[in-house]
Order: structure tokens, then C-alpha cells, then sequence
């Protein structure tokens, strides 16, 4: 995806990979402005399609078809009746995120701008919306992550779905449930900060949440808010730099959270992270930095240690993801 935000439409592209990281063009198609993010859905039997989020307020869907090409579904656009209490963020719908519910037969999308997590059925690679879960007014929802206690979802036991607000900076579980009439049913569990029972620095913006692979600790990146002072990458030069944070937190079977760690970033503006498979890496994407810092991870204890590689790249880095 490319968000296009100086450009009226932004595109969507598809590449062949190869061993060496070489990436090919396959298809690359206008879209309707600013997707920020997308989830592949469907099944091999049925129709698989991509769904995206567009930040200026809509989702699309793309069917996907052989070899890396994909068609024009669908195209839903969002209006709010009145602003949100944050007038500068919440002017109008903000689709942030794409992602799938663990029985892979929802899309999930938090909407910054409107104070929803929207919840989408499918068929045939189009969406249907259901009853969306209302978040505290003017906390702005960004992103999402679900945790199922037992790795799987299964009958009689609780899903949680754990979003993270950019601008009210909490983390809040919500136990979810499948009701009979369809959509997705939430109750809110557990609420903390994003900085635990630290103090929360002004103009701290929370950004990434993700479940650690062995299912036990969940990570949320913060951003705006230059908590740690770190030696230079550039030997050369003895001026410290400023970095923004992560915050790691155990996940508890009823849904809470236990406050583990706050740790420097490696930068300015970690906007995106990613822990690799085994869990004992995670890479940071610095967007204000424009660098990629890899830093260690205790597998067993769930914190993150010190940077063991980085790299700096051109632009603003907005997603990091491992090739496994």
C-alpha cells in the first residue's frame, strides 16, 4: 500500500519475492485515498480478497486472484454526524487498521476519528458491517490485537481483544463473544495506560500493540514522548539522542495485564514493530529517525534488551515486518 498523502488516490501494489529479497512488480492499481493498512481474508475454497483501511475514512475490498494480480470490489466511505472531542484528530472518520479476528470470519477496523472498532462480516469477498464497539469519546482507537488464553479460539473459552488509543494513550480488553444473531459482542475487562503505573509523559502518542508469538506478553510502541537519552549510532559523533519507548505487559487469563517494562525504542517515533517467529528479536521501525534498529528479547522473561543491529534507510519508516 502506498498511503499517497501528498497525491488526491493512493495504489496498491503486488510483488513477486525471491530468496535474495529481490522483489518483482506484478500489478500495482489506484486507490481511494490514504490506506494505511490491509488484511489478506477468505478461504481457499471461496473467493480471497484483501480488505484495506483508508485513514480518510473508508475501507475497500480487492479480489485476489492467481499469480499476484487483484480486482476492485468494493468501496465503503464513512461521515460522522458531528466532530469528536479531540476537533484537531476527530473532524471526520479515520480508519487506522485491518485485521482478522482469531475465527478468521470478521475484519476488524479501529476508527480513530469516530471512537469505533467497526466489525465486517464476508461473503465472496464482500463486506458486510456490523454493530461496531464504541470506545471512550476522544480517546481515538489506532490499533488492535486478540488473545485467545489458550492459543486458539474454542468453545467455552474467552477471546479478549485489546485496543490501543492514540489519543487518550490506554490499553483496554474487552472479553468478545459471538452472538447468535451475528456481528461480534464486547465487554470491557480491564483498562490501564499505555506507560503502566509510570507516569504518562505529555504528548505521548501510543502506536503499535502486538501479542508476542508465544502467546504470554502483549508490546505497545509510544511515541512523542523522548523517555530515554542513548549513545549516537554514529561513532563519531558523542551527542546522545532521544528515544521514544515500548512497554511490554504479561497477559493474564481474565483478560487484565501486568505492567513488565518501558524501554527505549532505539529512536524518534517507533511507529511500527515486529517480533520475529522464535521471539527473541524485535525490529523497531523509527519513522522520525528513518532507521530500523533490531533489538533482543528475553523469550522466557518477555523484555527487551539491548540493540544488536540497525540500519538506516531514506524516508520515514512507517512498517517493518520479518521475511521467514
Amino acid at each position: 500500500m502506498d498511503e499517497g498523502l501528498t497525491v488526491p488516490n493512493g495504489s496498491l501494489s503486488s510483488y513477486h519475492t525471491s530468496p535474495d529479497g529481490m522483489l518483482t512488480q506484478i500489478q500495482k492499481a489506484a486507490t481511494i485515498s490514504s490506506p494505511v493498512s490491509g488484511v489478506i481474508f477468505g478461504d481457499a475454497s471461496g473467493q480471497r480478497a484483501i480488505a484495506l483501511a483508508h485513514y480518510t475514512g473508508a475501507v475497500s475490498s480487492w479480489a485476489l486472484g492467481e499469480n499476484g494480480t487483484f480486482k476492485s470490489l468494493q468501496e465503503i466511505t464513512f461521515n460522522l454526524t458531528k466532530p469528536g472531542p479531540n476537533l484537531a484528530r476527530q473532524s471526520t472518520p479515520h480508519e487506522h487498521e485491518a485485521i482478522l479476528d482469531p475465527t478468521g470470519q470478521f475484519v476488524i477496523m479501529p476508527d480513530l476519528g469516530a471512537d469505533l472498532v467497526r466489525v465486517f462480516s464476508y461473503m465472496n469477498g464482500t463486506l458486510s458491517e456490523h454493530t461496531p464497539l464504541k470506545v471512550v469519546a476522544g480517546s481515538g482507537p489506532r490499533y488492535a490485537a486478540f488473545y485467545s488464553p489458550y492459543g486458539v479460539a474454542c468453545e467455552g473459552c474467552t477471546t479478549f481483544l485489546y485496543v490501543v488509543t492514540e489519543l487518550g494513550n490506554t490499553v483496554t480488553s474487552y472479553a468478545v463473544t459471538y452472538p447468535m444473531a451475528g456481528g461480534l459482542a464486547f465487554k470491557e475487562v480491564y483498562k490501564t495506560s499505555v506507560y503502566g503505573n509510570l507516569t504518562l509523559p505529555t504528548g505521548n502518542a501510543a502506536a503499535e500493540i502486538a501479542v508476542s508469538p508465544d502467546n504470554r506478553f502483549l508490546v505497545v510502541s509510544d511515541r512523542n514522548n523522548t523517555s530515554f537519552k542513548l549513545a549516537n549510532p554514529d561513532p563519531k559523533n558523542s551527542t546522545k539522542i532521544p528515544s521514544d519507548s515500548l512497554s511490554t505487559f504479561a497477559l493474564q487469563h481474565d483478560g487484565s495485564l501486568i505492567f513488565e517494562q518501558l524501554w527505549p525504542a532505539g529512536g524518534s517515533y517507533p511507529r511500527h514493530f515486529s517480533v520475529n517467529r522464535y521471539g527473541d528479536l524485535v525490529a523497531v521501525g523509527l519513522q522520525y529517525s528513518s532507521r530500523v534498529v533490531i533489538m533482543k528479547r528475553d523469550v522466557q522473561t518477555g523484555l527487551i534488551g539491548n540493540a544488536v543491529a540497525s540500519v538506516e534507510v531514506d524516508g520515514q519508516v512507517t512498517c517493518v515486518v520479518w521475511d521467514e
